[in-house]
């Protein structure tokens, strides 16, 4: 009995044997087969159909977004899908798992992310791609980069600014009439982006948009997705920016002046004045003021009596100045104007939408 399922068991580990060696030689020969006269230099239907290249992205994280450099970094699997009908077949499997090294036998798009400043494709700890090959010919090509791109900022609003930051990709040679981009799941769910993957520090992400669009050049029109991230200041740093400077600057013109200096240093060197600008401008003011207002109080007249003559001693017709009547308007009107002031300020930049409209950056 015990030698009956001996035999049983060597005979079905022999069958399991044998269908992996017979599916991997079928898998083989399809790959032999789609190889045979495959030119990776033309594209699939080229002179008689356009290419439809379909697109969609699963962010893993993003950021940060660089206010001096106007940049932003994403890092994504960048996920592609075409149909070549040079690469259908027929055999045991619906769908052909393949590594990187195929991906050089065939023909892939050649996008390219226009507004992106460095791009990284990620190569440890071999090539992080997936290829795919299913049998009406379809490819499904993923990648996983690290893409750092433009932001145009207009920080007239700044801290209290939204910005749209624009990710543009498409072919680099074909033009659209060899090759469109679109939304492989539409223009809603085509960039998957979970909470834990956009949380930033100074900006919140309060929206994104996504569209296709065909874009003039010298050499032609093409084809490009655009992808826009809709960012807006968080409160907090609002509050981080402007508290520092306001409790400093009260105190002495000499560390308003170093704190205006050191400000600007580390902020994006803009031709026009900031929304942070007026405020330290506006501070500034208010502290020469109570500088000259001090020395003023130091030359208007006053008497102070002295302990001993406080009393009926002292004569009627001497003129007692214990407080000057500018110290007297000055405690009045300086908090006044500064809560005035303060009150316009924050009326103005928080009611304001700041967030900016999408445009054009080609």
């Amino acid at each position: 009995m015990a030698l009956l399922l001996a035999l049983l068991c060597l005979t079905s580990v022999a069958d399991v044997l044998g269908k992996q060696r017979i599916n991997s030689e079928n898998i083989t020969r399809i790959l032999d087969r789609l190889l045979e006269g495959y030119d990776n230099r033309l594209r699939p239907g080229s002179g008689v159909s356009v290419t439809e290249v379909k697109t969609d992205i699963f962010v893993t994280s993003f950021g940060p977004v660089s206010d001096v450099k106007m940049e932003f970094t994403m890092d994504m699997f960048f996920r592609q899908m075409w149909v070549d009908e040079r690469l259908a077949f027929q055999g045991p499997v619906e769908i052909l798992p393949l590594n990187n090294r195929m991906v050089d036998k065939i023909w892939t798009p050649d996008t390219f992310f226009r507004n992106a400043r460095t791009s990284l494709a990620h190569n440890m700890t071999s090539p992080n791609k997936l290829f795919r090959i299913m049998q009406n010919g379809t490819v499904f090509y993923t990648m996983r980069l690290t893409v750092s791109a433009v932001c145009p900022m207009v920080l007239m609003d700044f801290p209290m600014d939204g910005h749209t930051c624009p990710l543009l990709f498409g072919s680099y040679a074909y033009t659209n009439r060899e090759i469109v981009y679109t939304w492989r799941k539409g223009l809603q769910a085509s960039v998957d982006f979970p909470p834990e993957s956009s949380s930033l520090l100074q900006y919140d992400l309060v929206g994104q948009t996504l569209f296709s669009e065909t874009y003039k050049f010298s050499t032609g029109m093409f084809s490009f997705n655009a992808h826009f991230l809709l960012l807006l200041n968080t409160k907090e740093n609002i509050l981080k920016n402007v508290s520092n400077q306001t409790v400093a600057g009260i105190t002495t013109v000499l560390t308003m002046t170093t704190l205006s200096i050191s400000a600007r240093s580390s902020l994006p060197k803009v031709s026009y004045a900031t929304a942070m600008d007026w405020f330290i401008a506006v501070c500034f003011a208010f502290v020469a003021s109570a500088l000259v207002d001090a020395s003023m109080r130091g030359v208007a007249p006053r008497t102070h009596i002295p302990i001993f003559l406080q009393g009926s001693a002292v004569p009627p017709n001497m003129t007692l100045a214990g407080t000057s009547a500018i110290d007297k308007y000055s405690r009045v009107l300086f908090p006044l104007a500064f809560g005035i002031f303060n009150l316009i300020y924050w009326y103005i930049y928080l009611s304001k939408d700041t967030l900016e409209k999408p445009r054009s950056v080609v």
